[in-house]
């Protein structure tokens, strides 16, 4: 049984087609994939709310439920677009959820999974704004707020991200950044690190030490499958 693993998806609209192409993607996963590993920003935007979920998002959550379903284990972590996910997909889908990421077992090899979007310790503007959006007050805020002005205000703070995200790729490039941040991580230990966030596919393998970028699932449709310890980076 394989292992796949998707981020930056960055969903909106059922009729966009990343969004028509992904639920096809799940649904050819049935049956054939052990757990799939969502990295991160699958949503251009997620709150956990307990009891609602926004309506665009009822195709993915059904086909979510199917591979729960179908015996496919789902794992979660939350991106920069997408958080405080508990509440439904523990709850609601039976899946695990691990907010900042963290290490997992696959095949005997000790994998880091994240997001990526803590990376950079140099973007401390961001970091700022990740823990003020992570907040209790901000949290307990988000739920007594109507869901119509919460996407609202979401959609709009979306747009303003994408503005400067070119900017802060020519500051900081993506492969540096990349590779720096799994030399840490497999000196503590770890035999492989798959990341979202960067939109950037890549894959090395240096003695036995495996980096993967995912890319995105907006327009490049990239994915990593892992079969027996050994890592692929896909395209659909």
């Amino acid at each position: 049984m394989r292992d796949v693993f998707i981020a930056d998806a960055h969903l909106i609209d059922p009729a966009d087609e990343n969004y028509s192409r992904l639920l096809a993607f799940l649904d050819g996963l049935r049956g054939e994939t052990r757990t799939l590993y969502l990295l991160g920003d699958i949503f251009e935007f997620w709150v956990g709310y307990r009891h609602v979920v926004f309506a665009p998002y009822v195709p993915l959550l059904e086909a979510l439920r199917r591979l729960r379903e179908g015996g496919t284990e789902i794992v979660c972590v939350e991106g920069n677009h997408d958080f405080h996910l508990g509440p439904y997909f523990e709850e609601g889908l039976g899946c695990r959820v691990l907010p900042d990421g963290g290490g997992v077992e696959i095949d005997g090899r000790q994998v880091f999974i994240g997001h990526g979007d803590l990376i950079n310790p140099r973007d401390r503007g961001y970091r700022l704004l990740r823990r003020t959006l992570r907040s209790r007050p901000l949290r307990w805020l988000m739920q007594v707020v109507p869901p119509d002005w919460t996407w609202g205000i979401a959609r709009w703070a979306g747009c303003q991200s994408r503005k400067g995200h070119s900017a802060k790729k020519s500051r900081w490039l993506p492969a540096a950044l990349l590779t720096a941040h799994a030399e840490r991580l497999f000196s503590a230990g770890y035999e492989a690190v798959v990341t979202g966030h960067f939109h950037h596919p890549l894959l090395q393998e240096t003695d036995g030490k495996t980096l993967v970028a995912l890319g995105d699932w907006i327009d490049q449709f990239s994915y990593a499958v892992c079969e027996n310890g050994r890592f692929e980076l896909r395209t659909y």
